[in-house]
């Protein structure tokens, strides 16, 4: 059974810059300065000018920004 077949669609995928602001509210400088400091997902390099991120742990750094303000 391969990989794809066992996870659901949508439940994890690699996610480039533009919706990774969209779902944090941070603009580019800020996530890269933000992953500098070991404060949010490191992207994963895709090809020589090309980098994503992981949407589940993307997903979870949000869900972690949501508890903090309980």
């Amino acid at each position: 059974m391969s990989q794809t077949s066992v996870l659901q669609p949508n439940e994890r995928r690699i996610l480039r810059l533009e919706e990774v602001e969209a779902k944090s509210g941070f603009k580019r400088a800020h996530i890269y300065s933000l992953m500098k400091e070991g404060k949010f997902p490191k992207a994963l390099r895709l090809g020589v000018r090309a980098v994503g991120w992981d949407s589940v742990e993307i997903e979870q750094w949000i869900a972690d920004r949501l508890k903090e303000r309980a």
